[in-house]
């Protein structure tokens, strides 16, 4: 049995993989903190609240499959960081597969989700490895509150609104604007179904008399998780912050990009994109503030002769991005996952188990679960 530490945080130079770090610390989970940039990495690292206390190293990685390869070699599970994972996911998974790691990432790409899983999901599968791109709040916590409606049979119709507060980080906002040169997509009686890139829509906010601002984000990572699912035939996911400026200003930029950028050639595009992210968010934003940075996850579900309803209000949506990936290792080294091959975190982990970590952590109340039938 190898003596390596048994996790690999690769990308830990960016918000989200220090928190996977300070939560890894909190699990006592002996980790190799990787990034392109040995120094920065250390520098991030260092300021880990108690990191003096976990087992980890730092190392500088090139970003290649078999650098990767002999990085991950001798580990149990790689929580990947490094995005926008269309551009520079595949590697990291390739390396994963061929290391014998199982594998997850905190992507917000649809287009990504989807190759992922056609691409590489039953390789893994074979391997009785994990491959799980975007266990994240804005995908996984949602996918809990779904899972609860669902316990309710005969519902077949999601509709998902995530929402939360604060200011997203430089690789959130890069993300935001990579998926425009995608298609997006929800589920309509289990086919795929292309969202127009202008939809938009005003959303009623739970527990607040105010109305929201809401975009199909990309499509999400819902409907491809659940086209595999027989109890589900209709998935529709809206999502955003709760600062309604913010959201206009996406608008703008979606509009920006249909109006001046989207018929230039693809290289042109990444960096007319790159720098309109730029202007929105280049530097590291503060530590959250659960005052300040909460959420919101709501699922309406519905069938012929049902409803459900389920909201889960929590805060610190990044923390809670970095617990999952924790707690994603945490269960790989002691159990085999639910699922192997593509899985989502709820089909990989159990959507009550993920729920009770963020609930022992102070991340999420208990869920407010209205049934009808």
């Amino acid at each position: 049995m190898s003596d390596k530490r048994p996790v690999v945080v690769y990308g830990v130079s960016g918000y989200t993989g220090r928190l996977v770090c300070e939560y890894l610390r909190e699990y006592h989970i002996p980790f190799i903190a990787a990034g392109r940039d040995k120094a920065k990495v250390q520098a991030v690292v260092e300021k880990v609240p108690g990191i003096e206390t976990a087992d980890y190293e730092v190392v500088g990685v090139e970003h290649n499959v078999d650098a990767l390869t002999e990085l991950f070699h001798g580990a149990r599970f790689v929580s990947n960081m490094v995005g926008p994972f269309i551009k520079y996911g595949p590697e990291a998974v390739e390396a994963a597969l061929a290391a014998g790691c199982h594998y997850s990432d905190t992507t917000g790409e649809q287009d990504w989700v989807m190759l992922a899983k056609e691409r590489w999901g039953e390789a893994f599968a074979q391997k009785n490895l994990l491959l799980a791109p975007g266990i994240a709040h804005m995908y996984t916590t949602g996918e809990i509150a779904a899972q609860l409606c669902l316990e309710t049979p005969g519902l077949d119709t999601l509709d998902i609104l995530t929402l939360w507060g604060g200011f997203p980080t430089t690789a959130s906002v890069a993300t935001i604007f990579t998926i425009l040169k995608a298609k997006w997509y929800y589920l309509e009686q289990n086919q795929y179904k292309e969202w127009l890139l202008s939809t938009k829509f005003d959303v009623v906010i739970p527990g607040q008399h105010g109305m929201g601002l809401a975009l199909p984000w990309g499509g999400t990572s819902h409907p491809v998780w659940f086209k595999d699912d027989p109890r589900v035939a209709n998935v529709k996911v809206s999502a955003g912050v709760f600062a309604r400026e913010v959201m206009e200003g996406v608008i703008a930029t979606v509009k920006l990009y249909e109006e001046q950028i989207k018929t230039l050639p693809m290289d042109q595009q990444e960096e007319a994109l790159a720098k309109v992210a730029a202007s929105v968010q280049s530097g590291m934003p503060p530590r959250e503030n659960p005052r300040v940075n909460r959420s919101i996850d709501s699922v309406y579900a519905s069938g012929p002769l049902g409803r459900a309803h389920c909201v889960i209000h929590g805060n610190s949506n990044y923390k809670q991005t970095g617990l999952l990936q924790a707690y994603a290792a945490l269960s790989l080294l002691q159990t085999a996952p639910k699922k192997v091959g593509f899985a989502s975190g709820c089909q990989a982990f159990g959507h009550r188990e993920l729920l009770g970590q963020l609930r022992s952590f102070g991340l999420a109340m208990k869920p407010v679960l209205t049934v009808e039938d």
